[in-house]
This record gives structure tokens, sequence and C-alpha cells, in this order.
């Protein structure tokens, strides 16, 4: 307990729970079409396929949106970029609120569904940004945690969309937006950890680097797999258990949760053991569980439990490799994010085509799991090949912080 006081001072923590607010409303937001799949599904008459298109969209242009944003706030701060994106998500709910009726309307919802999901960069600079880079993991961890609003999504969205209709809950959305909005103007105060001379080329030089496309593609895999599950789960549960939607949305819950608490353990404990060590251990899990989950598919009890140890892997995964971003980029942490994030989360997007196809194609969602989990061993080769060189240049053995 003293040790988290101490971190706690060494900061501005009134912005650490700003940005896990401002991230954890973003986060719920951007899974919103995917926790009420089963509703969408039925009142479009959608197939697999066409389910896995639209829960893939937002994913996709979250993705696509992320880098830019980071841009935006090296120019106007990162409590400002935050405000204009909220207010860009008010324009996405209100459309989805009026507007969408059609599957075509659905595709479209889903790129202004992007905007929350650009925030996850600006998000984590801005809450870490005050911290020394001993609690750099810890702080980004604290914040990324924000991925619980993915549960809470899924946890609410099915049980309101029942009550008063699916397209009710994007103003519910709107209404809640609120929340973050007064938080983030009452307790957020811009950091001073960013080079404010830097130019545009200093900015970016990560997008000309090895490890920023190596740091992306692990990404792509913790964070790609958090999101693109979380997305698909209601529809996965609803479809091969037959539970009813709002049981599928509580099972979902179940799972993102432990994707999101262990994000806190991952950026801890990487700050002590080192977050190469980590990920190792993370992406031999995540490939073992995939693997037993695509051949558990007749148990809803060993499913449930193997998703949520996945998660688990994933979300730690996640705090794992924000603990070495600032290490590698710490004059350019908010750019350098929003790129990986970007890159990374692209992954996600492929995992609900993935399913989909598998699905319609094969009548088992088996091969959409196994070629995940083929990635994820892929992705460990890589990184243990990369990792002797991280620790001669810019980090400790195991990926811990060097010494001031």
């Amino acid at each position: 307990m003293a040790g988290f006081r101490s971190f706690l001072k060494s900061g501005h923590s009134p912005s650490l729970l700003a940005a896990f607010v401002y991230f954890t409303y973003c986060c719920g937001v951007w899974v919103t079409n995917g926790a009420m799949a089963p509703y969408i599904k039925e009142a479009l008459q959608l197939s697999p396929s066409q389910v896995g298109l639209m829960l893939s969209i937002p994913i996709f242009a979250g993705a696509i949106m992320r880098f830019p944003l980071g841009i935006l706030a090296q120019y106007i701060g990162r409590k400002n970029a935050t405000l204009v994106e909220m207010g860009g998500i008010a324009i996405a709910l209100m459309y989805g609120y009026f507007v969408v009726k059609t599957f075509n309307d659905m595709l479209a919802m889903g790129v202004l569904l992007g905007i929350a999901g650009a925030s996850f960069g600006v998000a984590l600079s801005l809450g870490s940004g005050s911290f020394p880079a001993r609690y750099k993991g810890l702080a980004m961890g604290l914040v990324g945690a924000g991925n619980v609003g993915t549960s809470v999504s899924a946890l609410l969205a099915p049980m309101l969309a029942q009550a008063y209709g699916w397209k009710t809950v994007y103003g519910i959305a709107a209404v809640g937006l609120l929340i973050p909005v007064i938080v983030m103007l009452v307790l957020a105060r811009e950091p001073d950890d960013v080079d404010k001379h830097a130019n545009f080329r200093e900015h970016i030089a990560c997008l000309f680097e090895k490890d920023g496309w190596a740091f992306s593609v692990i990404y792509a895999i913790t964070f790609g797999g958090f999101i693109g599950l979380t997305t698909f789960l209601p529809s996965y549960y609803y479809d091969q258990f037959g539970v009813s939607k709002v049981q599928a949305g509580q099972l979902t819950m179940l799972a993102a949760f432990m994707g999101a608490a262990l994000r806190i353990f991952g950026g801890w404990i990487s700050d002590h053991w080192g977050g190469i060590n980590t990920l190792t251990a993370v992406l031999v899990v995540i490939c073992l569980s995939l693997l037993a989950c695509g051949l558990a598919g007749g148990s809803l009890v060993l499913t449930t439990l193997l998703l949520m140890l996945c998660f688990a892997a994933l979300g730690a995964g996640n705090g794992a490799l924000f603990q070495l971003v600032p290490l590698r980029w710490p004059a350019a942490t908010a750019v350098a994010g929003s790129m990986i994030g970007e890159i990374g989360a692209l992954g996600g997007g492929l995992v609900p085509n993935a399913m989909g196809l598998s699905k319609q194609h094969t009548g088992t969602y088996f091969w959409g799991f196994a070629l995940f989990a083929a990635l994820a061993l892929i992705v460990l080769l890589m990184m243990r090949s990369m990792q002797l060189r991280w620790t001669r240049t810019w980090a400790e053995k195991g990926g811990r912080a060097r010494a001031a």
C-alpha cells in the first residue's frame, strides 16, 4: 500500500483517473454493435459473414483513426484532443439513434463508432505522462484497464436492448457521454513529458523503425485478439450454445472483465519482471487456450473457463507491451502508442471476419480459433528473435526499465 501511495504521488493522479474514465467510456461505445449483435442480426436477418463484416468495421475504423488523433494531440494537447474526439462520438451516437435502419446503415454506423476506438494512444499518454519511467508500466496498465468498458457494454447493452430496443441504446450512451466530458474538464491536466520543439519527422520516426512494426504485430495479437473476440463472443455464445441474448452478454462480460483487470497486473509485473518475459508467457498461454477453445465447442462451462484464461493472458499482454513503449520511445510516447495501437487494432478486425467465414464455409468456428493460435505462435518466435538486441540497446534484461 505504501508503494502504491508513492506511485500516486510521483505523478498527477487526477489526470490518471480522468484518462481511465474517458477510456472506459470509449471502449464501451466502441463494442456496442458487438454487444447487441444477436438483436441486430435478428432484426436485419444477417448471415454469419455479414455479422462478421458488421462487427469488424468499427475495429478497422478505430484503428485507422488512432494515429491521426495521436498527431492532433501533439499540436492541440492530449486533453483537448479527447474533447474533440468525444464531440465526434456524440455525432456518431445520434446517427445511430435517428438514422440507422438497414445493413448498409449499420456499416456506416460502424465507421462512426470507430471514433471511440481512436482513444487508446492519447488516453494512455495523458494518464501516464506525468509519471517517471519506473512507474510507466503501472500507470499505463491502470489507464488501459479502461478496457473494462467492453465488459460493461457486454453486460448492459443487451439488457437495455431487451427492455427498450437496440437503437435506443445509442441514445442512452449519448447521454452517458456527459460523465467523461465533465471528468476530463475538471480533473485532467496536460502533462509536460513531450518535447514541444520536436519536429513532425521526429514525432513519427517510429514509423520508419523495425521495432515499431514488431510492437504493432505483437499488439495485433494481444489487443487485436481482445477487442476482436470481445466483439464476436455475444454472437458466438448465442449461435454455438443457444443461450439467450442477455446471457450471451453476461458470459462475454466475464471474459472481457478478466482481460481488463489483468492489464493492470501485466503492467505491474512487467515493471518488475520485464515486459519481454511477460509477453513470452502470455503468447504461449494465448496459443494453447485458443486451440483448446476451438476443440471445446460442445461444452459451455469449459469454453467459458478457457476464454477467461485466454482473456487474462491477452490483458496481461496489453499491459506488458505498453510497459515497453515509453522505454523505447520516451519522447514520443503518444504518437508511438497511437501508431502501434492503430496497426495492432487492425488485427482485431480480422477476428470477427475469420470466425464468420469459418462458420459459414466449414460449419464450425474451430478454424477461426486455430488461425489465431497459429498467428500467436509465429509472433512469439519473432519476438524472441529480436529481444536480444532490445536488451542491449534500450532495456534491461527481460525488458525492465534501465536505471536512471
